[in-house]
């Protein structure tokens, strides 16, 4: 399976952004779809997950309320709705698969994506 995550980019703090990620080829229905991200300077950090076939969703503490992820198994797309952006969202945020949320058991990765909330 291989992922293409897009929709990065420059926004103002307050605003929002849609980050995709797509999956070519077959997913498992108990595959958890996760968002990560990584500052500069900093380690990389869970953001947001669903499974692929499912309905709860998980989010880190500082995302909570901002963020949601959705899921368009006909396009085989996950998505990571973002508003209220801070400064401290800004960082290259990655998609990945895997059986758990622990980005060590992810067997793919999207290529990383860049967004940039100015102040």
């Amino acid at each position: 399976v291989q992922l293409q995550a897009s929709g990065g980019g420059l926004v103002q703090a307050g605003g929002s952004l849609r980050l995709s990620c797509t999956a070519s080829g077959r997913l498992l229905s108990s595959t958890v779809m996760n968002w990560f991200r990584q500052a500069p300077g900093k380690e990389r950090e869970f953001v947001s997950a669903v499974r692929w076939r499912g309905s709860r969703s998980y989010y880190a503490d500082s995302v909570k309320g901002r963020f949601t992820i959705l899921r368009d198994n006909a396009e085989n797309t996950i998505y990571l709705q973002m508003s209220s952006l801070k400064p401290e969202d800004s960082a290259v945020y990655y998609c990945a698969a895997g059986p758990t949320m622990d980005a060590l058991d992810a067997f793919s990765w999207g290529r990383g994506t860049l967004v940039t909330v100015s102040s």
